[in-house]
Parts: C-alpha cells; structure tokens; sequence
C-alpha cells in the first residue's frame, strides 16, 4: 500500500471517530436539562440565620431560647439554616462568632450581645455585608441595628422594686435598709432595670445601704458583695435585697445563709429560672419576673425568616421604638410579669415553662404540696 494513502485513510478514520464521539457527548448532554429549567433536579441554597447568645450561666439561653428559636425557624422555612454560638460573656469571643457566620454565608444576624456598646462594632461589620441585624432581648447602642425584640426594661425594675417595697409595707415595716445587687455594667439592659428600681425605691422610705453593680452577672461576684454588704451593715440590718435577676439573688441569698440570717429578708430576683422558682415555693426568694421567652424566641425566628426572604416585617407587629443613641429602632416589646409563690401555678407552671414535676422534685416536694402546686 502506498505510505501516503495509508496515513490519508488513517487520518479519515480517526476524524470519523472523533466526530462520532463529539455526537454521543453531545446527545448525552442534551439529555440532561441544566439545573434551574422546569423539571430539572435544583436543591434551593440554604438561607442562613445566625443565633449569637451572650453566655450560659443564666440557664435560660441554652434551655429555652435557643432551642425555641431553632424551633420555630425549622417549622417556618425547611431551607432556612440557624448558625449557633454562645459567647460564653466573652464579647471578643462574640465578636469572632459574628465574623465566622458571615464569612459562612448568614444574610441576617440575631443578636444578645455580650457588651450592648462594643456590640455596635458587629453590627458595622455586618452593614458592610448588607447583612440586617435583629438585636434580641438586649440592646445593642451606638449602632444601626434594625430591630430590637425585648420586654420593657424598665418596667421589669419597677416591679421588682414595687413588689419588694410592697411586700415590707405588707409586714408593717415603713423604713430600713435595703441592698441593691445590679447587673452586669456591660449589659443594657441592667441600666435600665436599676432605673426602674430606683424610680421606686427612692421615693419609698427605704434606705439603699450598699449598691453594687455585678460584672458578667456572676452569681459567685453577687455572693461576694452580699458579704461585703452584711460585714459592713450587720446582718440584723438589711430588711430586703433588691436582686437583679435570679443567679445574682441565689448568690446573695447563699451569703446569707452562709452568715446565719433567719429568717432570710425578702429578695427579688428575675427569668423565672428553675432553681429560683424553687427557693420561691420554699420561701427562701420572694419574686422573680417571668419574662415569657416563648414568645420573644419565636417573635425573633418569624422575623428573622421574613428579613432572609427579602421581605418586610408586619408593620403591626412593631409595638415601639427604643433610641439606642443613634436611631429610634423600631421594636417588638412584650411584657413582663410579677411571679411569687401565690401565682407560680397561674403563670410559669400554666404556659408549661416549668411542668410541677421539674419544680417539686427531690426535697422541694413538701412545700409544693404546702403551697398546692401538685
């Protein structure tokens, strides 16, 4: 065979085959529609919510709010994504969980801060990334965050204080020294519940004889300046204890205890926790507030799958405006309830945030049946 017409027809063959080849391939494609055309197979991209809670000694936040808010989210939207972190009262910590759930991809930011002022730098860094961000039972100031879910503040410390203004009123005491126990200094929130406290107790009659304010709510820091206040007013001194919330007025009522004070005065104290809601059946804590977290968790998932779907919020369901110290934002506020032993079965026990089995086990069984809450 001539050398020239072999390597001719040689060539034509493989030209035949590659051309066939390129047919197959390209007949398989056109069997396969791209995704996104009508009867293609498209998983929707996950829409990404970031929970950033403040810490985990107030039991509150990993036994009700977060589990409430993932909840609701899931039931809402199957393609919705919660990115979870708990600050552990670090706000640098924060700060570095907020960035990583950017960098993950969150459209929208729900945020207890740590520190309500240096918060104010992650909202600026979510604005950056056109994020929006929901600022969730504290509010963070100094910062364009574009919504705030909460209670009224200072309405919580102004039935704190009444209550506990009332309750010495109710025993025939008219004047007599008082310890104020505050909240954390970093916290907003204790601003304001110290400012309602005190728009009552001042005008009371009642004397403030010690007042602290308790770094990152530490119920072992709130133990220690309940000490400081009993070495220096005496024990026999102090008619009542104003307690910020529930783990400041457990670590002041241990100091108490631990001092030999009985009976223990009146202390109030607030998130209507399990062990505070026990020493109150026992008559050890006198009040807690019970702020429903039920409905705040859920206010915050529903508004946070409206923002990460692009839509606005119910207008009638923006109930107020708080200045944060640059805007007015627009806020979703619930309101607050008085608990003490009287109606423990009414509210915390009847919306199923404490069943009477979590409260009356193990050596509280007895007052529970005193106070006929089995």
């Amino acid at each position: 065979m001539n050398t020239r017409f072999a390597k001719h027809l040689l060539h034509n063959r493989v030209t035949v085959v590659a051309l066939a080849t390129a047919l197959l391939s390209s007949a398989c494609k056109s069997d396969k529609k791209p995704e996104g055309e009508a009867g293609a197979p498209s998983a929707p991209a996950a829409k990404k919510i970031a929970l950033l809670l403040p810490e985990s000694k107030t039991s509150r936040y990993e036994s009700h709010d977060r589990p409430i808010f993932e909840r609701k989210v899931k039931e809402l939207c199957s393609e919705c994504e919660v990115i979870y972190s708990n600050a552990d009262q670090d706000a640098s910590k924060q700060q570095n969980q907020a960035e990583a759930a950017l960098t993950n991809g969150a459209s929208v930011l729900v945020l207890d801060p740590v520190d309500s002022a240096s918060a104010s730098a992650i909202v600026a860094r979510a604005k950056q990334s056109k994020v929006q961000v929901i600022s969730y039972d504290r509010l963070v100031v100094n910062s364009d965050v574009d919504y705030y879910i909460s209670f009224d503040n200072q309405k919580v410390g102004q039935l704190q204080a009444q209550a506990l203004v009332d309750k010495l009123k109710a025993d025939g005491k008219t004047s007599g020294t008082l310890v104020m126990i505050n909240g954390s200094p970093t916290d907003n929130n204790a601003k304001l519940f110290k400012a309602g406290a005190h728009s009552v107790i001042d005008g009371s009659g009642f004397t403030i004889g010690a007042e602290y304010d308790t770094p990152d709510w530490s119920p072992d820091k709130a133990q220690q300046q309940m000490e400081q206040a009993i070495t220096r007013l005496g024990k026999s001194e102090i008619i009542g204890v104003y307690a910020a919330n529930d783990g400041t007025a457990g670590g002041a009522i241990a100091a108490m205890k631990a001092a030999g004070v009985n009976p223990l005065p009146p202390v109030t104290g607030q998130d209507a926790e399990l062990a505070a809601i026990q020493r109150i059946v026992a008559g050890e804590q006198f009040m807690t507030v019970y702020k429903a977290i039920k409905p705040e968790a859920e206010t915050a998932a529903e508004l946070a799958v409206t923002l990460v779907r692009g839509q606005k919020p119910d207008a009638s369901k923006i109930n107020g405006q708080v200045n944060n110290n640059k805007k007015d934002v627009p806020s979703i506020l619930l309101s607050p309830v008085a608990v003490n032993r009287e109606n423990v079965k009414s509210t915390v026990m009847a919306d199923g945030f404490w069943t009477s089995e979590q409260v009356c086990s193990g050596s509280y069984q007895q007052a529970c049946a005193t106070a006929q809450l089995q």
